[in-house]
């Protein structure tokens, strides 16, 4: 399950590498008004410098540059911001006002300290508002408390709503942790201009899964030292590298179809192209060739079923009721483990076992089969009496899951994902949508969508380690005797 990583081309990897890389106008707009309003970076600066920055803003945050007194651009930014994911309106005013330009203080002679500008602003103009509404008979103490209150708030209220923005954005400082993400942001840029060039849901789901990664790397550079956590680094950045490829595939395709369909006057013009790639895809489970056996009869294995037919390296994907892996942590209702987490001797068996013969045979090499297709394929869950209680079997793996003792994938998927996942390949979903007043259906074409999302993670984290599915496993079925 190892795929050739290649870096993106070197004009979608420019982006980022310097300020304003696709508008060098504005770079030179912004270092010309540093250069009159503040404190370029050159030989004469001290730790005591305040250095005034150039933000860059994203979709996905903010870089922060220093102005260098020679006049050529910056190579590292000095901080780089990521917003969180799933931010709201309200968060993203939250990290404009972050990049708000630095306030103006009066220093104070009689006493230690300084005041905002805007304060002593807030001061006299209150002091005016506040004579003047008195000399028209409104009341002392009315009128007092709003004059004090108005510069109170210009001087502290500020400082409260950088708190408040703080909390939905990583802040990264420091050359290395900025280089790296850095690096990360570079290639994402690739996967946000292919989202914004083309209307492909895997364009849009890529660039999605990118702000991911640069959102979880920021949250490791912040806390911790860059040597500490190099291994989850390397992982997000290749990662990062496998999207970036997978997407110029996608529109290397998507060129070639576009060229085919106009050089062939049969297609159809109102036909559109297929939503999914093959290469990002997982196939549709094959349906199995046996005759379903009856009700109330144990299920044994097929004499022409044996290790030949088996598929060793195949995912069940499950849902099961949220829980949440620690404080301040992200729901967990969907858990991916290998097929062989079946044969565990702490899964109910001999249920495991014979949910892991179904489940590996006839498929195809690294697929994710969620349990909803075994029930498609078990006659819509009639026959799941003659295999084993699924129930049991996956309340025993999510008890080996989170007791350590098999690897395994946890999400957090979006209510709709989770339905479609939770469905039979053929099945549709029905959601309603309110501003529209009318039902969205999702079906087969969005589930696969799901599950070639799950495998891009799957896919990261498995080129880096097989996953584990624990020790002192059973043999499968076909490998008994009888």
């Amino acid at each position: 399950m190892t795929a050739t990583l290649h870096t993106p081309s070197p004009a979608a990897a420019a982006h980022h590498e310097r300020p304003f890389t696709r508008d060098p106008g504005r770079w030179a707009r912004a270092r010309s008004r540093a250069l009159r309003t503040g404190h370029v970076r050159d030989h004469t600066c001290s730790a005591a410098c305040e250095l005034v920055f150039v933000h860059e803003r994203t979709p996905w945050g903010w870089l922060a540059w220093t102005v260098p007194g020679d006049g050529s651009p910056p190579e590292t930014p000095n901080r780089i911001a990521v917003l969180t994911p799933t931010a709201t309106r309200t968060q993203r005013l939250a990290l404009r006002w972050l990049t708000r330009r630095p306030a103006q203080r009066i220093a104070l002679t009689s006493v230690p300290g300084s005041l905002r500008f805007s304060s002593a602003v807030a001061a006299l103009v209150s002091l005016v508002t506040g004579l003047v509404a008195m000399s028209h008979a409104v009341p002392v103490d009315v009128a007092l408390p709003a004059m004090l209150l108005a510069p109170l708030l210009a001087e502290h209220l500020p400082n409260r709503l950088d708190i408040w923005a703080r909390e939905h954005v990583h802040i990264v400082e420091g050359d290395d942790a900025c280089r790296y993400l850095q690096r990360l942001a570079v290639l994402h840029a690739s996967l946000v201009q292919a989202a914004a060039d083309s209307d492909r849901y895997e364009l849009r789901r890529s660039a999605e899964i990118g702000h991911n990664l640069l959102w979880d790397a920021a949250g490791l550079l912040q806390a911790r030292d860059t040597p500490s956590i190099s291994e989850g680094l390397i992982a997000r950045e290749r990662l990062m590298l496998q999207l970036a490829h997978q997407v110029a595939q996608i529109i290397q395709r998507t060129a070639h179809e576009d060229a085919t369909a106009a050089e062939d006057p049969t297609r159809d013009p109102e036909r559109p192209l297929s939503l999914h790639s093959p290469s990002v895809r997982p196939s549709t489970p094959c349906p199995m060739t046996a005759p379903s056996p009856l009700k109330g009869t144990v299920l044994m294995p097929q004499p022409v079923s044996g290790p030949a037919d088996r598929t060793p390296d195949v995912y069940l994907l499950f849902a099961h009721e949220p829980y949440y892996p620690g404080p301040g942590t992200q729901e967990i209702n969907t858990t991916v483990v290998a097929a062989d987490s079946l044969l565990h001797p702490q899964v109910r068996q001999p249920d495991g076992a014979r949910i892991h013969d179904l489940l590996t045979q006839g498929r195809k090499p690294a697929e994710i089969i969620p349990l909803a297709t075994l029930t498609h394929e078990l006659n819509g869950g009639a026959d799941w009496p003659t295999v084993g209680d699924w129930e049991s079997v996956t309340t025993d793996l999510l008890q080996l899951v989170r007791c350590g003792d098999c690897d395994a994938l946890s999400l957090g998927l979006p209510e709709i994902a989770r339905a479609l996942v939770c469905t039979g390949p053929h099945s549709h979903v029905r959601a309603y949508d309110a501003a529209a007043d009318d039902c969205v259906v999702y079906g087969s074409s969005e589930r696969a969508a799901v599950l070639a999302e799950v495998g891009m993670y799957l896919t990261g984290i498995a080129t880096e380690q097989p996953f584990w599915p624990g020790d002192s496993l059973l043999p499968p079925l076909a490998g008994r005797r009888a």
